[in-house]
């Protein structure tokens, strides 16, 4: 009998797919496990297996195409069978190749002409005319002289006229040297959204609009965990990044003060007490969030461990939907880029989300005297339907003492 190979939901949130890859073509004999495409979802580029033992009878997608959920991709079944039954009227999009348009314009001034467009009947000719006003009471031209000066930068004080008058006219500035006019070209391009781009933007777009969202900014001395680091990558194997110790200071404050680790559910508040910090990493696309689960468990080497691997198969496209699930509160860090300080949209269902700015050497005032500190801005987005302006200022307390005596990140 034959079967109809339609597109699944390869993910929570997928809505429809991009066929990247498409590995059949009819006559081709498959078996149960085969890959019969690759799909682009809104989290990662997944393989899409066949159920099914047979050969390909009928091809109903091609590569490039966005399909939606249950569109038909491909039939199997016994050679010569009929399979009529099964198709039904394309629900598919062709996907929009990229796109690179150039538009270009004429530049406005080519050569020594003043102006380069195409002519038509009904183009009117400029004509000079009798100034009727002076420049600053001295200097005389014409209006067309004037606007030819102005293109050129020539100083019209410096030109004798040879008008009416002493008049300067067009003619007066044809042999005053200028530098060559530049000429530009103007261009754009467009590309086909990606499916991740299109569920980044739908995702943060009604977190930002839905959470009424606030703003906390902390400076936090980083002295110490400087030290330490310092200290650590001396001894261990594998080096420790500050990501690290601040992704375990944070596990450490949300166990300490659990009440910014929710979600909001609407008619309820879900209170988690296992912590899953999510980690943004920044990819071709766009944006990514594995997540490092039961982060307070883990020593800061098993968290920068994980986070380094996890941010390699993100940048592969190699993350699973399973990496990218459960997380209870998200960190967000520009500080290798040298960002000094932002603010974060809330990655739902999480009701907070950290962003971490670069460390930066400032002069500060310690015991009485006046040294250079190491600090970093912390910022923490809160969704206000959950979290209220004094809780999330007690959780920033208890994340900024964490992080001043780095030394309960090896507890």
């Amino acid at each position: 009998m034959a079967e109809a190979i339609q597109l699944g939901r390869m993910t929570d949130t997928m809505e429809e797919g991009f066929i990247a890859e498409l590995n059949v073509k009819v006559g081709d004999k498959i078996k149960s496990g085969d890959t019969i495409a690759e799909i682009e979802t809104d989290k990662a580029t997944l393989p899409l297996e066949s159920y099914y033992n047979g050969t390909i009878l009928h091809v109903a997608a091609k590569k490039g195409d966005t399909l939606k959920i249950g569109d038909l991709i491909a039939v199997v079944g016994k050679e010569g069978e009929d399979f009529s039954a099964l198709l039904k009227p394309a629900d598919t999009k062709p996907a929009e190749k990229p796109v690179e348009k150039v538009v270009e314009t004429e530049p406005a001034v080519s050569g020594n002409n003043l102006v380069a467009e195409k002519k038509s009947e009904k183009q009117e000719i400029v004509k000079e005319a009798p100034a009727q006003t002076t420049d600053d009471g001295r200097v005389k031209a014409s209006p067309l002289a004037r606007t030819i000066a102005k293109e050129k930068g020539i100083d019209l004080a410096k030109v004798k006229g040879s008008g009416e008058e002493g008049r300067i006219v067009k003619r007066d500035l044809e042999s005053v040297a200028t530098a060559p006019a530049f000429v530009g070209k103007e261009s754009s391009r467009e590309v086909r959204v990606s499916q991740m781009r299109k569920a980044i933007a739908k995702r943060l777009s009604e977190s930002k609009n839905g959470a009424p969202h606030f703003y906390l900014t902390v400076d936090v001395n980083m002295d110490n965990a400087v030290a330490l680091r310092t200290q650590l990558n001396a001894v261990l194997p594998t080096k420790v990044s500050f990501n690290d110790i601040v992704i375990k200071g944070v596990a450490l404050a949300l166990r300490q003060y659990p009440n910014v680790n929710c979600s909001w559910l609407g008619d309820t508040i879900r209170y988690y007490d296992h912590i899953h910090i999510g980690m943004a990493v920044a990819v071709e696309d766009g944006l990514l969030v594995p997540v490092i689960k039961f982060a307070d468990g883990k020593t800061v080497q098993q968290i920068g461990a994980e986070a380094k691997a996890l941010a390699e198969k993100a940048t592969s496209k190699k993350l699973l939907p399973t990496d990218m699930e459960g997380n209870t509160f998200t960190i967000s860090n520009l500080g290798m880029f040298g960002i000094e300080e932002f603010t974060a949209i809330i990655n739902p269902p999480d009701a907070c989300i950290l962003a971490v700015g670069a460390i930066r050497q400032e002069p500060g005032v310690v015991n009485g005297e006046i040294k250079v500190i190491n600090k970093m801005k912390l910022t923490l987005s809160c969704d206000h339907r959950v979290v209220d302006g004094a809780t999330g200022a007690k959780f920033m307390q208890i994340l900024k003492k964490v992080l001043e005596e780095p030394v309960r990140v090896l507890l």
